[in-house]
């Protein structure tokens, strides 16, 4: 193929990619101006007015004074530690299934052939529903409460957690796994010797990602019952009241970032203390 047909063919494909976007940015366009006639009131008004709300949470806020805010802060302190209990327990839960069901999916640790496409298609399952429609099932069955909440954070963390697992249990050296197995260790030996610690500070570093990700999940299934910081978050923003919104903001900031620097410590000591080792 010539030059002259390459250019032509470079042209036509970018006229029809054009073409192609041209159409998505009409068919953009006129589902807008549909959905716009059809609410009751309007986008640009609403947006007009988006930053409203949070004005009057400062307001408040600064009304009250610190005072009042750590007062409020403190107060809320209970239903905070509820649901990182919630988010902690589910999180041990589910790290405890994300090691079976990552070691199960992994191929080249003498799992049986037939089992790992289970593994892979259970983490599939339990990731694929999000934890608040788990929790809205449980309560239907088991009533409001911690409970419910548990379940389903720990649930869904057993998939998403196991696939993360996996991934990096799959670009593991095995070569140390395979002399292990050469000098005669068992598979419990193989996996603890061999699989562990070059497995361990990824694993560490996830698992209090997950924990992060589960105390935001945790605050907000207490929207629907499930109890902690959640619902009083609910409550407060029911009634407006801004100075406690205020503070349980900042309760949720502070947890993230403590856990958030947690995880880095964690990291930085098992990774360097690995390097050491080595």
């Amino acid at each position: 193929m010539n030059s002259t047909a390459i250019i032509k063919l470079e042209r036509q494909r970018n006229i029809y990619s054009g073409i192609s976007v041209l159409t998505i940015l009409i068919l953009l366009i006129s589902g807008f101006q549909i959905s716009e006639s059809l609410n009751s009131g309007g986008f640009l008004q609403g947006l007009a007015k988006f930053l409203d709300f949070p004005k009057k949470i400062i307001d408040q806020t600064v009304e009250e004074g610190s005072i009042a805010f750590l007062s409020n802060a403190i107060s809320f302190f209970p239903p905070l530690i509820e649901t990182i209990n919630i988010a902690l327990f589910s999180t041990i839960v589910g790290g405890v299934g994300a090691v079976v069901l990552s070691l199960g999916s992994t191929r080249g640790l003498d799992i049986p052939g037939p089992l790992i496409p289970v593994f892979r298609r259970t983490m599939d399952l339990m990731r694929s529903f999000p934890e608040l429609i788990i929790a809205l099932f449980l309560i239907f069955l088991l009533g409001v409460g911690p409970v419910p909440a548990t379940i389903a954070v720990a649930f869904h963390t057993a998939g998403a957690l196991g696939k993360l697992f996996s991934e990096v249990t799959e670009n593991i050296d095995l070569r140390q796994v395979e002399g292990l197995k050469a000098c005669g260790a068992s598979w419990t030996d193989r996996i603890r010797h061999g699989v562990f610690p070059q497995v361990l500070p990824n694993w560490t570093s996830y698992f209090l990602l997950r924990l992060e990700i589960n105390v935001r999940a945790s605050a907000i299934l207490g929207f629907v019952g499930a109890g902690g910081i959640g619902t009083e978050l609910s409550r407060a923003i029911g009634w407006g009241r801004g100075a406690e919104i205020a503070a349980l903001f900042f309760l949720l900031f502070l947890t993230i970032f403590l856990i958030d620097q947690l995880s880095q410590m964690l990291r930085t000591k098992m990774t360097f203390g690995a390097t050491r080792v080595v």
